[in-house]
């Protein structure tokens, strides 16, 4: 295998873990993530013609329970994604709900998680459409911490590449292939010496990281791009502005200039992956006073307790795992 730009491990460094052993769901059935292997003319791998959702799983070891975080919200988009992608027939919210669960319990995770259910063009075939083609779904999942820093703060910087218009992929779904899009912005800013992308639209205008929603404080408000401002329609985005209803953060929903940004109160992004990630610099700018400021440190703590369970007010969004426990 070569790999450009990389370098060799340093002695005594760790390796991956072997994961093949983990159950997942494949072609009908619970099999080990190692034996779940699709053909090489599968359409979805030569063309990019799948969806995926991304679940985060919490563990709360006082508890000791998984909690799954917004299993359903999640299965929706995936449902929404597959019809935009001319896949209609996939299973109810239900069904898909049930299998995320077994999968998650089956591989009796004692740790954070991170469930991975897709639906893909299962078709052997070279030709570049969507329609007449057949298509399965699986889903899997593997332990999980920290994408990014969720603490002390990242360094961000502006990148070249501008995020997809919805006129040409759309940014609503999750479609495999255009993540090519937010990896050419992660690279350009991790080679650049930043921790983040900051994407801008085709206009100019402030969209996202490269896989993250955006917020940003000014004069005590919670300021994110609409959702026609070619972002995902993020659930953890969604989650963030129920959190400041609940925390009293007046939120508006508008364009965001890149400049912006250099004189903002606070910067924060958040997904799935993600979680909440206060943003101390951007293309240079210390953000505020460049540490982790008060709006985002009372959403991050209540957003980390609202995942684990350890918040009635956000007990519907978290789904346990472990029955009779």
């Amino acid at each position: 295998m070569v790999t450009e730009h990389a370098q060799a491990p340093a002695a005594g460094a760790a390796t991956a873990p072997d994961q093949s052993n983990l159950v997942c769901y494949f072609q009908g059935g619970y099999v080990r993530l190692g034996d779940a292997k699709i053909p090489l003319m599968t359409h979805a791998f030569m063309y990019g013609t799948g969806v995926f959702e991304g679940i985060r799983a919490y563990w709360n070891p006082e508890e000791k329970q998984l909690y799954a975080l917004r299993i359903k919200e999640h299965i929706v988009r995936l449902r929404n994604s597959s019809k935009i992608m001319l896949m209609a027939e996939v299973p109810t919210v239900d069904e898909f709900t049930e299998i995320v669960k077994q999968v998650l319990r089956r591989n009796s995770f004692r740790e954070d998680a991170y469930c991975r259910p897709s639906v893909y063009k299962s078709t052997e075939a070279i030709g570049v459409k969507l329609h007449g083609l057949t298509h399965d779904f699986y889903v899997l999942a593997v332990p999980m911490g920290d994408y990014i820093d969720t603490e002390k703060g990242i360094s961000t910087g502006t990148v070249s590449w501008r995020r997809t218009s919805d006129t040409s992929i759309p940014s609503r779904s999750k479609i495999t292939g255009s993540y090519v899009n937010p990896a050419f912005s992660k690279t350009e800013a991790m080679l650049n010496g930043f921790d983040e992308a900051i994407v801008l639209t085709q206009e100019g205008h402030v969209a996202e990281g490269s896989a993250e929603n955006l917020f940003m404080v000014r004069d005590g408000v919670l300021i994110t791009p609409a959702v026609s401002d070619d972002i995902l329609e993020g659930i953890t985005r969604a989650g963030i502005i129920e959190i400041a209803a609940h925390l009293d953060i007046p939120v508006k929903e508008r364009q965001i200039d890149r400049t912006e940004l250099y004189i903002a109160d606070e910067v924060f992004l958040c997904g799935t992956g993600a979680q909440v990630s206060p943003v101390a610099s951007v293309d240079h700018r210390p953000v505020g006073d460049g540490h982790v400021g008060p709006i985002a440190k009372k959403i991050s703590r209540t957003y980390f307790d609202a995942v684990r369970g350890r918040l009635d007010a956000f007990r519907h969004w978290v789904t346990p795992i472990y029955t009779g426990e």
